[in-house]
């Protein structure tokens, strides 16, 4: 693809003001749908004294009440007899999904064919933005199933003239690459790492395999593992983001940020603690509203719906690349962030520190991390296990002496409680496949709180 190109210019590019004007119709369309078509929210408007019609830009959006995933499991089977939710006709459903369920009974979600073209074009906007084209043949290592992402890009592929090889996991045989001569791969950060050291004992140069691009997506990821991949396969590695829910968010190839299609999908940053919206340039819960053109219709429709990922507006003013919706921080799972010695850590924090360059002469990359009491009322330890190509020539007190700078990095309240001793490391380093997460099918939990009532917050 040339430098800059779009998938649908006109709309990508809008100025600030016309693209608000594009939401604003869309938020009141989409309102007036939920009261016509959404047992829910007919429902919902009148318990909370809402008169629907008052809803006319997206800044009243802020003063509707938050939803949660509980919200909509408490209304669908088998707590209730149906999908209060649904908000079309059953027989304009063309698919029906449902979420892991890690967090209790799955979400039911409902998609028609309009919804899926929604999607599609969300996911070709951000496959152009990368650099995808006409010519292209992308692996898919995401489950296709339940999960909406891998049809998603096979959809969307087919608008951009893509090929798609949907292999579903990173386990392919290595005659994909040397048959099919792929251009991009889309996984986990993790997948790619161990496919490209899959290759290498077979012979095959991941450099050299013709693969021009990566794309992650499905979980948040540290810069310097993105740096560490990118390094294995010579090639840029761009960031996707997206949820059932409909979010889509993609950074194009200036890796600023990731582009939220604004017309599409509506995103503000809510704190629970405060029950209130957030300013932009703080950290926040993402809360989604669908937005439905005029004219369309959806199978599930959110209004201020809650996802419990969170991020930060990085900014509203246009790329270089020359789109013009708002760009937002690589999200981070809520689940996977704890409070430990008046200090808040995520996942990424463990992976930034496994990854630091130097490490990566010993490890692998994979690793396991547990929050335990520490010594005092007041403070945890957390023990990282690392996976090691070979632990007897592990440089031991280096990597764990890196690892804690990685970790701590800018962040002065890590760094409070560390030199407090409200927050202490611990270190096992792993002969290759012997971490517990790889004994277990299905996504790996790479953060576990162990700690005397896990859960609260200490």
């Amino acid at each position: 693809m040339t430098p800059d190109a779009c998938f649908n210019r006109e709309i990508e590019t809008l100025d600030r003001d016309r693209l608000d004007e594009v939401i604003d119709e869309r938020v009141r369309y989409t309102v007036r749908y939920a009261e016509e078509h959404s047992p829910f929210y007919r429902s919902w408007f009148r318990t909370h004294g809402i008169d629907f019609g008052s809803i006319r830009t997206h800044e009243d959006l802020l003063r509707l009440p938050v939803i949660s995933g509980s919200t909509i499991r408490s209304h669908q089977p088998p707590v209730t007899s149906e999908f209060g939710f649904l908000s079309t006709p059953w027989e304009q459903v063309f698919t029906i999904h449902e979420t892991s369920g890690t967090s209790g009974t799955p979400k039911a979600f409902f998609l028609t064919w309009q919804d899926w073209e929604r999607f599609a074009e969300k996911y070709a906007r951000i496959f152009v933005s990368q650099g995808f084209g006409p010519g292209d043949r992308v692996v898919v290592c995401a489950s296709y199933g339940m999960n909406v992402g891998a049809n998603t890009m096979t959809l969307a592929a087919r608008n951009v003239g893509m090929a798609i090889i949907p292999e579903g996991t990173c386990t392919f045989p290595s005659r994909v690459i040397t048959s099919f001569r792929p251009t991009g791969i889309v996984g986990s950060v993790f997948k790619l790492l161990n496919l490209a050291r899959r290759l290498e004992t077979e012979g095959i140069d991941p450099r050299t395999s013709g693969i021009r691009q990566l794309v992650v997506g499905g979980e948040s990821f540290a810069p310097e593992s993105r740096a560490y991949l990118a390094e294995v396969w010579d090639c840029p590695v761009h960031n996707t983001y997206g949820s059932t829910e409909g979010t889509m968010c993609g950074e194009c190839d200036r890796h600023t940020g990731l582009h939220v299609p604004e017309d599409l999908v509506h995103l503000d940053l809510y704190d629970p603690a405060l029950q209130a919206f957030v300013p932009e340039e703080e950290y926040g819960r993402i809360v989604l509203t669908t937005l439905i053109p005029p004219g369309g219709h959806c199978g599930m429709l959110f209004l201020n719906c809650d996802n419990e990922d969170t991020t930060v507006i990085l900014s509203r003013e246009p790329c270089a690349c020359g789109r013009t919706h708002l760009r937002i921080m690589n999200p981070q799972r809520e689940a996977e962030s704890f409070r430990a010695g008046g200090a808040f850590l995520n996942r990424v924090d463990v992976e930034r520190g496994v990854f630091q360059r130097e490490n990566m002469e010993y490890l692998t990359g994979e690793f396991e991390a547990f929050l335990h009491d520490g010594d005092t009322v007041a403070s945890t330890d957390l023990r990282v296990t690392v996976e090691c190509r070979d632990p007897a020539q592990v440089d031991r007190d280096g990597t764990a002496d890196r690892f804690v700078r990685g970790f701590i990095g800018n962040n002065p309240f890590l760094r409070a409680a560390h030199d407090g001793g409200l927050l202490t490391f611990s270190f096992t380093f792993a002969a290759p496949g012997t971490l517990e997460h790889q004994k277990v099918k299905g996504r790996p939990k790479r953060i576990v709180d162990q700690r005397t009532g896990a859960g609260t917050s200490r």
